[in-house]
């Protein structure tokens, strides 16, 4: 996780010192948390991707970033992306045409690996939820996959992708209060993402046009 977070930091310094002298400090604060959110959400998923049930079960203590710096992941990522389409709307509108393009760059990398980044906390929340011992030292469970065996990171990849783009359960069961918690701060995390950010980007992007 150390070797994560210095490699991640280092090459978004590196983006951000790269893109600041052309763009502006702005753009290249920018483009660093793109970079620093985009290799954190890349590298876990490799890392976790091929993990089988039985090495998912140990994983997500040790992963997953805390109860109470994971919303702090969510809100800066958001906030980020905000951030991106306020600036590089307002410079693109003053700039010529290669500019407004790398801004517009800028924009859609920052918020595709924010969106990125929220998803792969999340997912690493629904494990660490799933497989957590209760009082009785027992998995707790609370989302039936339904499968026979039991669910791996895949499986919660897919439980937090699918809230994410769509805002609601696909084919699975929440049983649990303090999942459903979870759940509903990330669809409302996710329509709020969409509809403010997304949205606006795509504006920004078909006016640049």
């Amino acid at each position: 996780m150390r070797l994560r977070s210095c490699a991640s930091i280092v090459l978004g310094v590196a983006a951000g010192a790269t893109a600041a002298p052309t763009l502006g400090i702005a753009a290249g604060l920018l483009a660093g948390w793109g970079i620093v959110a985009l290799v954190n959400a890349v590298w876990i998923l490799l890392l976790v991707w091929p993990m089988d049930p039985s090495q998912t079960r140990t994983h997500p203590t040790v992963e997953d970033p805390g109860r109470r710096l994971a919303p702090a992941i969510a809100v800066v990522s958001s906030v980020a992306s905000l951030a991106a389409v306020v600036v590089v709307a307002a410079q693109a509108q003053r700039a010529d045409g290669a500019t407004a393009y790398l801004l517009a760059g800028i924009a859609l990398l920052s918020v595709a690996s924010s969106w990125m980044l929220i998803q792969v906390d999340y997912m690493l929340r629904y494990a660490d939820l799933y497989y957590r011992p209760g009082p009785d030292g027992q998995e707790r469970g609370g989302i039936d996959f339904n499968q026979t065996g039991p669910p791996q990171y895949s499986d919660f990849a897919y439980f937090s992708v699918g809230l994410g783009m769509t805002y609601q359960v696909a084919d699975t069961n929440v049983s649990r209060t303090d999942v459903r918690r979870v759940v509903i701060a990330q669809t409302l995390l996710g329509y709020l993402f969409g509809v403010g950010i997304i949205a606006n980007v795509v504006n920004l992007i078909a006016g640049l046009g």
